[in-house]
């Protein structure tokens, strides 16, 4: 009985397919994560020189 147990293979490719998939997904997150930070300080900073160099500049969001 252990030894059938040993030799069945029937879950295997789902826990490699899962396993494929997760890396793969950890991988895009690092990927795109600093392209969104840039972004944002990027829109962050172009901000603050509109609003230093026209006046005034408050904005609630």
């Amino acid at each position: 009985m252990f030894t059938k147990f040993l030799k069945e293979e029937d879950g295997a490719q789902v826990v490699e397919y899962s396993l494929i998939i997760a890396m793969i997904s950890i991988g895009l997150v690092l990927a795109l994560q600093p392209s969104t930070i840039a972004a944002s300080f990027g829109n962050f900073i172009g901000r603050v020189s509109s609003c230093l160099t026209t006046g005034p500049c408050i904005q609630f969001s």
